[in-house]
């Protein structure tokens, strides 16, 4: 047999291996309980939709899908949990938008890029800005020139330094050139409630979070990030309509696996999490809660990751902002 034609068969045995371990990885996936590890205290917007899909998910796979809490270290606990979980698909986690901010601003014991998988964004959660009812302002133009006539006097809450409500409140003041100053808080409630007594004047938060308040009169919702209103509060502009076209805050959530865990996989767990997502009584009740489903594929969920990372990199160094 000539050396050339030996190779040739090797190759081809080689990648007919290749192709049956592929085959098996897909067809034996999932063969035990699925763990959704959620890096957030349990109660919250991203531990209600995993209790929401989990149950269909189990349908699907034949297998349980167990929701475990793993919050703290502003989520970079829960997502270095999941990498120690072999990578097989049986560990995934949500993740948001903060997982970006927390690889410009902390120290990790991870490397967000190498180490994660991207599977697929889940939803959107906009954010509204809301203002002190004792502000004497009723949209966002008024807010602008008002800021602009008392620069550094108009303080804006937020929930943690280098979230995502800061980087929404510094991405208005680049924009708008006004200069309004950071208040931080340990949660919504009681920023919300200092909102409401005009000791901050104004703040960004998940409509969720406000919807309340600001049905009851108690906040102003001036306008709402995205390219359209949310039915949940159809009442508020968008960005665009109320004059600052170009703005963008909008919080995805989506799943990641751990890093090394083969494609076959991932593209299975992509899909069947936008199949049961997009499922219009899961939809429904999302829209509800003025979040709207959305869903990648890995690819281009891996490259809406970089684009933002670059974006947020732009912000906090612009408005050099640190973590407490």
């Amino acid at each position: 047999m000539k050396f050339s034609t030996a190779v040739a068969r090797i190759l081809s045995v080689c990648a007919l291996v290749s192709l049956a371990g592929s085959a098996v990885a897909q067809q034996s996936f999932p063969s035990k309980p699925i763990r959704f590890i959620i890096p957030y205290p349990p109660g919250g917007g991203t531990t209600v939709v995993a209790h929401l899909i989990s149950p269909k998910l189990s349908e699907i796979w034949g297998q349980p899908v167990v929701v475990d809490n793993r919050p703290g270290g502003n989520t970079i606990i829960g997502h270095d949990a999941l990498l120690r979980f072999p990578p097989d698909g049986h560990a995934i986690v949500m993740s948001s938008s903060t997982f970006l901010l927390n690889a410009l601003l902390a120290k990790l014991p991870y490397d967000p890029f190498r180490d994660f998988a991207p599977v697929t964004t889940l939803y959107n959660s906009e954010q509204v800005l809301t203002i002190s009812p004792k502000v004497p302002a009723n949209n966002l133009k008024e807010l602008i020139a008002l800021a602009k006539s008392k620069p550094g006097e108009l303080n804006y809450a937020t929930v943690s330094s280098g979230g995502t409500t800061h980087i929404a409140a510094e991405l208005l003041n680049m924009m708008a050139g006004i200069k309004t100053q950071q208040v931080n808080y340990k949660g919504a409630g009681p920023a919300l409630t200092d909102e409401i007594s005009g000791v901050v004047q104004l703040s960004f938060t998940a409509p969720a979070a406000a919807i309340n308040y600001i049905k009851s009169g108690r906040l102003k919702a001036i306008a709402i990030s995205g390219d359209k209103r949310t039915p949940a509060l159809p009442q508020v502009p968008t960005f665009a309509e109320a004059g600052l076209p170009g703005f963008e805050a909008t919080i995805w959530f989506g799943v990641q696996a751990r890093a090394g865990t083969p494609n076959e996989i991932i593209n299975r767990l992509s899909s069947d999490l936008a199949r049961v997502i997009k499922q219009p009584d899961i939809s429904e009740k999302m829209v509800n809660e003025a979040t709207a489903p959305y869903t990648m594929t890995p690819e281009a969920f891996a490259a809406r990751m970089k684009a933002d990372m670059a974006t947020f990199e732009r912000i906090i160094k612009t408005a050099n902002i640190k973590l407490d």
